[in-house]
């Protein structure tokens, strides 16, 4: 029935099966015919397409990339949505390529050589960080850690942040651009990258020490990035008890560490917790790199 309305042309009907091919849910994964079917949804008028379309054609996910097209869509999207006007407008500052990479490096500071702890000061803008924060704002969830034996999430007292997460549908064009830079700073392909995060640790939140690593992964997180995105809290400094090096960056700076040694065994070293928040919260977009993208194309 849904296949029937999605060929004659039921807007609604090609996003539900769009979704479907998206998660894989009743069949097969596929992430073309997902593509496909959220443009198809999208001209159709429907509009929970529209954003995803626009991730879709920012990030290349089931067909070529298109950098314009992506930013196309989001100017749509901004004639009648403040925050898709938002993220035009900080778009528009950023100094890009056509491609929607940086124009430039950013500039990096070595604070530690063996093992990699590096420091990239102001990798956002302020009004980037205010950006992303809220767009996570209404999505905070308890956030989770991989259970070694079923390598599948699970809440633990760990880790007892909220986070909110932009995967593949949710990748528009700005938070692309912001992982883009990321990838261009690390010096790694954007597509290694799990998707970025925004976490919120609130008066007495933490992470315990703990590995970046994951259990019985053969694509294993080498690098992770964590990025400030305010002040004005107490607490809450990532802390490497191996290293002695406690930090706690200004909004926009960025601090990446290699988690694996040459060999991919992990590095015990960069053993590290964000320690508990003692007033206010603290907003850190995290991104964990991988040493192989976890998709094609």
């Amino acid at each position: 029935m849904i296949d029937g309305a999605a060929a004659a042309g039921d807007a609604a009907a090609a996003f539900v099966r769009a979704t479907w091919f998206l998660t894989g849910e009743h069949g097969v994964r596929d992430l073309a015919q997902a593509c496909a079917l959220f443009g198809r949804a999208a001209a159709g008028g429907h509009g929970p397409a529209v954003p995803v379309l626009e991730a879709f054609l920012a990030t290349g996910t089931g067909g070529p990339r298109d950098w314009p097209g992506a930013l196309a869509v989001l100017a749509q999207r901004a004639g009648h949505d403040a925050q898709a006007a938002t993220q035009a407008a900080l778009l528009d500052a950023m100094p890009l390529t056509p491609g929607g990479d940086p124009v430039a490096r950013p500039a990096a500071r070595i604070l530690s050589q063996d093992p990699r702890v590096i420091l990239f000061p102001a990798l956002f803008t302020p009004a980037e960080c205010g950006g992303l924060a809220e767009l996570a704002a209404a999505d905070f969830q308890p956030s989770t850690v991989i259970d070694p034996r079923s390598g599948r999430p699970m809440r633990d007292p760990v880790r007892t942040s909220d986070v909110a997460a932009f995967p593949l549908a949710a990748e528009g064009a700005f938070v692309h651009a912001l992982n883009r830079r990321i990838a261009t700073a690390t010096g790694t392909d954007p597509r290694q990258g799990e998707p970025l995060q925004v976490l919120r640790y609130a008066g007495g939140q933490q992470y315990h020490p703990h590995l970046d690593v994951l259990p019985q992964e053969a694509n294993q997180r080498v690098l992770t990035v964590l990025v400030w995105l305010n002040d004005g809290y107490a607490g809450g400094e990532t802390r490497f008890p191996e290293l002695d090096l406690s930090l706690k960056g200004r909004p926009g700076d960025a601090l990446a560490f290699v988690n694996v040694h040459a060999t991919g065994r992990p590095d015990q070293r960069l053993r590290h917790a964000g320690l508990p928040v003692t007033d206010g919260a603290k907003l850190l977009a995290s991104r964990w790199i991988r040493a192989r993208p976890l998709l094609a194309g």
